[in-house]
């Protein structure tokens, strides 16, 4: 483990204890046992190693589901639009639900209204959702699985449909409750039916 990692890694448990809004490069350089000029020869500054967290996690979750570089126009080859949707949407929830990323999501929720730079990773996540969508979408759209007028504007719609289903679940697992019971199936099936492409989408393949 590289010091970069290191000063990541401290920097998340300071936040999951704490809050990030208390995190400080002092209590940063306190975990890790050296002097807190040394931070600066890694990262520049709190929010520079909070946006480091975010695309370390992110990355390491990819790269334990195996979520790299995917060919959509491949994906979808062989799948009815319902397969290629529900294993993408679980692809996702699974890549969040990762121990690191629900630790770092607790927190920068918390933080992003009041903090820019939390503000600024929460609208990053949210745009790269909605461009895999529309990229999936229009390997759907090409392949006949999926019809839309607008590609775009529904992949829009469902990428953030999505996203407020799992804030949602997210929500409950932060109050101790059930999440509702195959919301996220369900939305899939449905948007599935309403932009169904042609009857024998397999056979276009």
């Amino acid at each position: 483990m590289d010091k970069k990692e290191q000063i990541i890694l401290a920097a998340l448990e300071l936040a999951a204890e704490n809050g990030l809004g208390s995190v400080s490069m002092s209590q940063i350089a306190e975990k890790l046992g050296i002097r807190k000029p040394s931070l600066y020869n890694h990262f520049e500054s709190k929010e520079a190693i909070i946006e480091a967290m975010y695309e370390y996690l992110r990355e390491s979750s990819k790269k334990k589901l195996s979520l790299q570089n995917i060919d959509y126009g491949e994906f979808v080859k062989g799948r009815t639009a319902e397969e290629a949707l529900l294993i993408s949407v679980g692809n996702y929830s699974d890549m969040n639900s990762q121990q690191g990323m629900m630790t770092f999501y607790k927190f920068i929720y918390a933080q992003r209204a009041v903090d820019t730079s939390a503000a600024r990773i929460m609208k990053e996540e949210t745009l790269r959702m909605i461009l895999t969508t529309k990229n999936l979408f229009y390997a759907l759209q090409i392949h006949g699985k999926l019809r839309f007028g607008d590609v775009d504007t529904a992949a829009l719609s469902f990428a953030m449909t999505v996203h407020s289903i799992m804030d949602l679940m997210l929500d409950c697992a932060s109050c101790g409750e059930e999440p509702p019971k195959d919301m996220l199936k369900n939305y899939v099936l449905w948007f599935c039916k309403e932009f169904g492409g042609d009857k024998n989408e397999q056979d276009n393949d």
